[in-house]
């Protein structure tokens, strides 16, 4: 959809993970939870909403598990979009 209206983006497959260091740089200064996939089962079951991993922590684990991360990440130049339910969050 985003090619047929002429928007240009890399596409990375996060199937495939980022490695620790490759997260930090993606996620910048910006707040690492907010790409926390409240939806992932590991979320939940560590209790991540009331008790977040520190963001050490948080880039080793969306790193082992990239399901934790939400998606998709959409960025441009230094904007980055999050979410999937048609209303990208912009960070």
């Amino acid at each position: 959809m985003l090619r047929e209206k002429g928007v240009g983006f890399e596409e990375i497959d996060l199937n495939r993970g980022l490695s620790v260091e490759q997260l930090d740089q993606l996620i910048g200064a910006r707040d690492y939870r907010q790409f926390l996939n409240s939806r992932n089962e590991l979320y939940r079951e560590r209790g991540m909403k009331e008790k977040p991993p520190s963001r050490e922590e948080a880039l080793r684990l969306m790193s082992e598990h990239p399901n934790l991360i939400k998606r998709p990440i959409l960025v441009e130049g230094r904007r980055i979009g999050l979410g999937y339910d048609g209303v990208a969050e912009i960070l």
